[in-house]
């Protein structure tokens, strides 16, 4: 019985609507249906799949929160022991160009052996994400920090 995909991620936050208008904003994703839980709780999408939710954390949930999902941890910052989301990505140079009108600090690191050109940035809860893209789409973008100068 092996997996097939990663379905979604929740993240947990004080700020709801300003971290779904992030992720809307900055990335790209749509806003869309979601099942009511009778808490607070956004899905984004990205085409037809919901691959993040989004739901009040911290010390002050709601008892249908801690009943339905529980609450391992009251943390609202940080990427804890996730370390980063990552997601595949197109459209190197029209996404930094928008980055960067946005505002958004990113770093651009490449890994040869794996094909890919990687841009990592903080979403407002200071959850790194991580935007893999085709290395061939980064002809003379120059990366921060190549995976191969690292000392062995």
């Amino acid at each position: 019985m092996p997996l097939t995909h990663l379905e979604h991620f929740l993240i947990q936050t004080e700020d709801l609507d300003g971290t779904c208008n992030w992720y809307v904003d900055v990335l790209g994703m749509e806003e869309g249906p979601h099942p009511d839980f009778k808490m607070p709780v956004r899905w984004l999408y990205l085409g037809d799949e919901p691959v993040l939710h989004l739901t009040i954390g911290g010390e002050n949930v709601s008892e249908n929160r801690k009943k339905y999902l529980g609450q391992q941890s009251t943390a609202t910052k940080g990427s804890g022991v996730v370390d980063h989301v990552a997601f595949r990505a197109t459209g190197l140079r029209k996404m930094l160009t928008h980055l960067d009108s946005k505002g958004v600090d990113y770093t651009k690191r490449q890994v040869d052996d794996q094909g890919l050109f990687q841009v990592f940035l903080m979403d407002p809860n200071d959850v790194k994400v991580e935007l893999n893209f085709a290395a061939k789409e980064a002809q003379d973008i120059t990366a921060d920090v190549k995976a191969v100068d690292l000392p062995a």
